[in-house]
């Protein structure tokens, strides 16, 4: 399986767990809206990951990862728009590993489509 798919799979893997979520009673929180965003952003990032061999989709794969994990750790220890959850349940672990998954693949993708800059010596005169 290609680095591409598998970056793909873990951000609808994510998306997924938020829609459920969502649908599981998130959307009467003050969260609700931003679980929502996080479908479509997680589909959409998919799509262009798979589809656009670009660093930009890459660099969104793992930012999609960071927000998202920084999140849920944010809402687990201070709380975030007065929601404060816990590290319990199976969808919550789910989460984390495909959001983890996403920083990895993105990173890993990243660093694998960087220019190589080849540095040539310049000779800007004779030393003695």
């Amino acid at each position: 399986m290609s680095l591409r798919l598998l970056g793909a799979a873990a951000l609808l893997v994510s998306a997924g767990v938020h829609l459920y979520l969502w649908f599981d009673g998130v959307r009467n929180q003050s969260v609700g809206p931003m679980f929502l965003v996080n479908v479509v952003s997680g589909v959409v990032i998919a799509g262009l990951l798979v589809a656009w061999r670009h660093w930009v989709a890459a660099f969104l794969t793992l930012g999609f990862g960071v927000a998202t994990l920084g999140a849920f750790t944010i809402a687990s220890t201070v709380g975030l728009l007065g929601i404060h959850t816990e590290w319990r349940g199976g969808s919550v672990w789910v989460a984390a590993v495909a959001e983890v998954v996403c920083i990895v693949t993105g990173g890993v993708l990243l660093v694998r489509q960087r220019p190589v800059v080849l540095h040539q010596p310049t000779h800007h005169g004779t030393h003695a």
